[in-house]
């Protein structure tokens, strides 16, 4: 059984599916799906995604599916088929994210962008180091994807944890990436319960679809003096890990995420992510359009990023120029694919922007 999602009228949709349903995304849809868009497709459990050529599929095989697809003004989710009528169907949701065009931002200048950017990374780096001092206790960091929201996080606390890193004991924070189950989430935030310990979720998105996930991870980023976070239905799995029912969180968390909250269509979704938000510190790194995007890349490859290739300075500008001249026909704006170019323009330095062509380009 299959479910086509394909350009259409904008707005939120809202349909149900169950297991063995193979979602197609074809159109404009796969184009957006392949420019980043994989970071709005979750599943709770057993999900896979793959993108590139004429669909970008995801593929549910287990009973507690939930698949989240998340599109550009301009597309919406269709359902091909009429709604399945099963008991316990999953639910799909559309996030909308809003690409805001670069007349948003017409009236400042490159110098103002950067320096705003520039600010606001400062600020993500201080509170990652107050939440590793213990100073503040939790936050959310939402920015769009590969602009180095986790990598400056990741970087404050390894350089803060060097001497357990040297003296080969275990860190005292842990970066949790992907899918992740309630009982999961729960027995991740146990092992790192203890004053001075941070956990980080990367990319975890999942956990915003689920009530229990939800309500854990609200008790974890809550910003009241004592958390206690609990399990109330009996799990032989905590049993058997000896895990206790209940427990005081007393560590740092931090809660990295792609979707900007206030898009959300979900009015449900709605009221967990304002009570997500109103526990702790929200950070929106603001970069929506792509002319911020361009500038940030500008900025952090001045500031050295692409040093280790050993290019020259005229090879590095070829590199940035390359990708703000095809930022439209990118299959994602991003630093990853900066990395991706600069490796190409040392391996090829005489047909690089033929294979940047083939490896870093939508389809025509």
């Amino acid at each position: 059984m299959r479910i086509t999602l394909a350009q259409g009228q904008y707005g939120a949709k809202t349909n149900q599916i169950f297991p063995g349903i193979e979602l197609d995304m074809v159109g404009d849809f796969v184009s957006e799906a392949n420019n980043g868009w994989e970071g709005y497709i979750k599943a709770r459990s057993g999900y896979n995604i793959k993108g590139g050529g004429e669909t970008c599929k995801v593929f549910c095989n287990q009973s507690d599916i939930q698949v989240t697809a998340g599109a550009p003004a301009g597309v919406s989710m269709l359902q091909a088929l009429k709604k399945p009528a099963k008991p316990g169907a999953a639910e799909v949701t559309d996030f909308t994210q809003v690409k805001v065009p670069d007349s948003a931002v017409a009236h400042k200048t490159d110098e103002e962008i950067i320096e705003k950017t520039r600010a606001r990374f400062q600020v993500l780096t201080d509170m990652t180091k107050a939440v590793k001092a213990g100073d503040v206790r939790a936050m959310i960091v939402t920015g769009p994807p590969g602009v180095g929201k986790s990598f400056g996080v990741e970087e404050v606390l390894a350089k803060d944890d060097l001497f357990n890193t040297l003296g080969e004991r275990k860190p005292k924070y842990e970066i949790v990436k992907g899918a992740m189950s309630a009982i999961g989430l729960y027995s991740k935030l146990y092992e790192y319960s203890a004053e001075k310990n941070i956990i980080v979720f990367d990319d975890c998105d999942s956990v915003l679809l689920d009530d229990l996930s939800l309500n854990i991870l609200k008790a974890a980023l809550d910003s009241s003096k004592k958390r206690t976070i609990s399990w109330n239905t009996d799990s032989r799995v905590l049993r058997s890990e000896g895990i206790p029912d209940r427990f005081e969180f007393k560590a740092g968390a931090i809660f990295i995420t792609n979707i900007k909250f206030e898009n959300v269509r979900s009015k449900k979704l709605q009221d967990h992510l304002a009570a997500l938000e109103s526990r702790c510190h929200y950070i929106d790194l603001q970069m929506d359009t792509d002319r911020e995007k361009v500038l940030r890349i500008r900025q952090i490859v001045a500031d050295g990023m692409l040093d280790e290739y050993e290019l020259s300075d005229e090879a590095k500008i070829d590199v940035v120029d390359f990708v703000a001249d095809n930022r439209a026909k990118l299959r994602e704006l991003s630093l990853r694919t900066v990395l991706k170019v600069a490796q190409l323009r040392k391996a090829f330095a005489d047909n690089w922007q033929a294979m940047a062509e083939v490896t870093v380009m939508k389809r025509a």
